[in-house]
């Protein structure tokens, strides 16, 4: 019954804007940007709280600013194959060389590959980014404008709104020798307001919400048969993606599911 409410909790606090949980033994923990939070939201998702028999208390604390990764990152990971892509670190090395071949060193930052959204959204690029300019919303590592580049992208631009990120993904830029067409900006999707300029593919892997709030600003950037690839849902939030998408013109052109996750692509009709 534990991890039925906590699965059920999980979906639920997505509303209140929480973007990633951590399972422990009383429950979960979750985590949400300041101003993300969404109090009195989830204080109503709880009083509603659909299994009879469960309470559920919370705290609330400000998280430490420290390396989350640090354990991960002294252990490094084992070279990650999606395709004709093989993502390693700098322990790690592919044993082939006849992939594309991308090292990510990850600071506080996410994407490595190992997540189910990443790889889908690895997948997809690999038809659908040679000789176009990309815009990596909510870029993380940088690996995937570092895996669109390295296959055939003209140049592409991130944001993210953590500076370690920012960071981290210039970092990346430099070692996979990519930083002379990569450009990383801090802040929220209200750093495209400060440029007219569009893209032939548009990328998102963050949670829902973000997502349904930025969408708008995606298309700005968008031209006539730009593609845009979204990810970080559920298979279950794939019809309230689609709705607002095609409220706004898009077209959906392709889907990938792992497990419980999904995986977009929609197309701006010329």
């Amino acid at each position: 019954m534990l991890q039925d409410a906590c699965d059920l909790l999980a979906a639920l606090a997505g509303d209140a804007g929480f973007e990633t949980f951590e399972e422990t033994d009383d429950g979960l923990n979750g985590y949400v940007q300041q101003n993300c939070f969404d109090r009195q939201l989830l204080n109503d998702t709880l009083s509603e709280f659909p299994m009879d028999d469960v309470q559920i208390t919370y705290n609330i604390c400000e998280a430490d600013d420290e390396d989350w990764n640090a354990e991960w990152e002294a252990e490094g990971f084992e070279p990650i194959v999606v395709g004709n892509i093989v993502v390693h670190d700098g322990r790690h090395l592919p044993d082939t060389v006849t992939k594309t071949a991308i090292e990510i060193d990850a600071k506080m930052a996410f994407g490595t590959g190992n997540h189910e959204t990443t790889r889908m959204m690895l997948a997809a690029l690999s038809e659908n980014c040679k000789e176009k300019s990309v815009l990596d919303c909510g870029t993380g590592t940088g690996i995937l404008a570092i895996a669109a580049l390295k296959q055939g992208a003209t140049k592409a631009m991130g944001y993210d709104i953590d500076e370690w990120s920012v960071d981290n993904a210039r970092h990346n830029a430099v070692i996979n020798r990519v930083d002379d067409r990569f450009t990383s900006l801090l802040g929220d999707a209200s750093v495209l307001d400060k440029t007219d300029e569009t893209f032939d593919l548009v990328m998102a892997n963050i949670n829902r919400n973000i997502l349904l709030n930025d969408l708008p600003r995606f298309v700005k950037k968008m031209h006539q048969g730009s593609i845009l690839l979204l990810s970080g849902f559920y298979q279950a939030d794939i019809p309230l993606l689609t709705e607002k998408a095609e409220e706004l013109q898009l077209r959906l052109t392709g889907k990938q599911t792992d497990g419980e996750w999904a995986c977009l692509q929609f197309t701006l009709p010329c």
